[in-house]
This record gives C-alpha cells, structure tokens and sequence, in this order.
C-alpha cells in the first residue's frame, strides 16, 4: 500500500470505531494528518476530554497515553506503540521522590508533565513547560522542589528569581545533548535566522536564543514572526511541520542529534493496526492511582488561571 492508501484505511476505520486519534507535535506527518488533534501532551489529553469519542488513541509516548486516561477515566485510552516510552519521565520513580521529599520537607513538589501517572501520585503541582514560569510564581511557598528536568527547571529559575528552586539532575536525554558548538555552526551556516530554542536544553545554549519556549509557542512565534528564517531548537519535527505551515520561510534544525527515537518509533502501520485491534496497547491505570495523579493536574489548572 502507498502512505496514501494506509492513511484512506485509518481514517475510514477510525470513524466506523468512533475513534479520536491524538499526534504529538514530533510525531512523523503522515501521522499528524490522520489525527484529529495534533500538539503538545497536555493540550492533547484535555481535548481528548471534551470529544464524544468513547476511545482516544495516542501517537505520542506511554507517560503522554496515561496524561490522557487521568482526565478520561471512562473512555478507552490506546497507545499506538506499546514500547514507546520517555527516558525523562522513567528517570525518577514513586520511591526516589519519597526519600527525597523526607529531605525537603517545606518544598512544593513540582512535577513537570512529562513524569509517570505513578509519580504524579505524590507530586503537589503538575506543569507544563509553557506555564511553569506562571504556576512557580502562584505557588504560595518560596522553597521549590523541581523534577524531573534540571534545564527546564534552571531556565524557571532564571525567571522567578525570588524562589528557592531545588533541582534534581534529570532531563531529556534529546535536548541536552546539543550544545553552544552546535548553536554556532548553526549560525554561521544561516546567519540571518532567529534562534528558538526549548527550555529542556542546556541553560548555555538557552542563553544564545533569540525565543525560548514550549513546542506550542516556538510554532506559533515562528508564524507570527516577519522574518523569514528560524533555526528550531527543538526535536526535528518542528521545522518540518513549521515549513509546510509557513512555506514561504525558511526551517533549519539546530542539530540532527534532536530525532527523539522514541517517539519516532510509531509508524503510520502502527497507527493502522491499532485501529484494527491488532496492535497497540490498552492503558489501564487503577482509580487511586488516577485520583491522586489528577490532584496535581488540578492544581496546575488552578495556579495557571
């Protein structure tokens, strides 16, 4: 079959089975355009919420599939590939963060998102790497104790000087490993481009960039932007969707060392044969542990408004 012809079966079959289809944003294109929402994990579970659809399956990672059954406890909650995991969010476990909050305990426990539905259980407060800064800055303690990236919660940091932030030393693997020698061949190779750099990277490199922010708002500053050329700090996805979107600019990647292989490892036969029932994986989480990981994603709601 041609990628033209798969995509024609899944979206025949997805609306014979009632089936709402969820892409991450570093999910390959032709997955994005048989997705009835595409974005970051957060914006994609509450969406998943508010649809009719009794099952939602999610192109994306496992962490991001339990983000989506923790606010859809009724609906039937499918992971397109069930080996597509997050090193950043299997990281740090429910017993290490035990132990540490013994050490720290008058801190407020910021969990980032991208953490298990485990973890999340014992957290305070849940964000997002757009609305960290807001929420950190709403909390009504000063003492912060930040998990599990130590990049995104040092650019925090950064912007709330007046809390005390405690990082632990964990991150993803993918942004970290680009650096200032790889934002300057960058440059120099397209020195008229803006540099838009995600705060999961290294603070070094996210001191040179021109915009930092979330997936979400790299995307929405690139469009809006009057000029014409953008080297995206973010996994390579990015600056593919961002040059069909806006074909009259111009998108480079910071590094081909950002291919997060992870999320990569969802084909669009994957998303074909999980919409045929013979592939995929159910995500079942037990109701305490959905009750309690939604108490910091409540939370989260409630500072960010």
């Amino acid at each position: 079959m041609t990628i033209k012809e798969v995509q024609d079966k899944i979206l025949k079959l997805k609306k014979e089975k009632d089936i709402c289809i969820l892409a991450h944003s570093y999910q390959a294109r032709e997955i994005v355009e048989v997705a009835d929402f595409s974005g970051d994990s957060f914006q994609l579970s509450v969406a998943a919420s508010k649809v009719n659809n009794k099952t939602v399956m999610m192109c994306g990672v496992r962490f991001m599939a339990e983000t989506v059954k923790i606010l859809s406890p009724d609906k039937t909650v499918l992971l397109a590939h069930p080996d597509a995991g997050c090193p950043m969010a299997d990281q740090m476990d429910k017993a290490l963060i035990s132990g540490v909050k013994k050490q720290y305990p008058d801190y407020t426990v910021v969990a980032y998102i991208n953490t298990t539905a485990e973890l999340k259980t014992i957290c305070d407060v849940c964000v997002t790497s757009s609305s960290a800064v807001k929420i950190i800055e709403n909390i009504d303690n000063d003492n912060i104790l930040f998990l599990p990236d130590c990049n995104l919660g040092a650019y925090v940091a950064s912007q709330v000087p007046s809390k005390n932030i405690k990082l632990l030393q964990g991150g993803c693997p993918i942004h970290a490993v680009v650096n200032v020698n790889d934002v300057k061949k960058a440059k120099t190779a397209h020195p008229n481009a803006e540099l838009l750099i995600h705060p999961e990277c290294v603070p070094d490199v996210v001191s040179l960039a021109d915009f930092v922010g979330s997936t979400p708002a790299i995307m929405d500053y690139a469009e809006a932007s009057d000029n014409k050329e953008f080297i995206i700090g973010t996994e390579m996805s990015i600056a593919e969707h961002l040059q069909y979107r806006c074909p009259d600019k111009r998108f480079y990647s910071l590094s081909h060392k950002l291919l997060c292989p992870n999320m990569k490892i969802t084909t669009l036969v994957d998303v074909l044969n999980c919409v045929e029932g013979i592939g995929g994986e159910e995500i079942v989480l037990d109701d305490e542990t959905i009750n309690d990981a939604k108490r910091c994603i409540d939370k989260m709601i409630e500072l960010s408004k």
